[in-house]
């Protein structure tokens, strides 16, 4: 399995994530299911069937997320002068003006918030380059021409 590229805050929020899915969502299902089972003829049970739905859909979260957590690659804030994973940017366009955007792995990114993926268009063809590099992005209304203002 590939890396999961994460920062240090992302990998926290995982792991607090799995706790939740492994601690009291566990409980909860089970008390569900025991309840369930008390109301006796399972075939015509919708609660019992809907409760081992929920179990069998939290246990396959947590197996994904414990594999997620296993290959996960921390990547600490940029200091150099290159774009790279951890790296905040500051991009200017004709079009959009100015924006800036973290480059985070694909699990944490939220453009929205201003989270961009290293394996979106935009984070790939910045990534390498230098404030002050013109960078040219195939997007899917066409090619687009960036230039890096600043990197930190």
């Amino acid at each position: 399995m590939d890396p999961v590229f994460l920062t240090p805050e992302g990998l926290k929020k995982l792991e607090q994530e799995l706790e939740q899915l492994k601690g009291p969502e566990r409980k909860e299902i089970a008390d569900r299911i025991r309840v369930a089972l008390q109301q006796g003829d399972l075939s015509e049970n919708a609660e019992y069937q809907e409760a081992k739905e929920a179990q069998a859909l939290n246990e396959q979260r947590i197996v994904e997320m414990e594999e997620k957590v296993k290959q996960a690659k921390v990547i600490r804030k940029s200091t150099g002068t290159n774009v790279r994973l951890g790296s905040t940017v500051e991009i200017e366009s004709d079009e959009f003006g100015a924006q800036t955007y973290s480059i985070v792995g694909a699990h944490e990114a939220n453009p929205s918030e201003g989270r961009i993926s290293n394996e979106s268009p935009i984070g790939a063809a910045l990534i390498g380059h230098e404030k002050g590099d013109k960078v040219m992005v195939q997007t899917p209304g066409g090619e687009m021409e960036y230039k890096i203002k600043t990197i930190s």
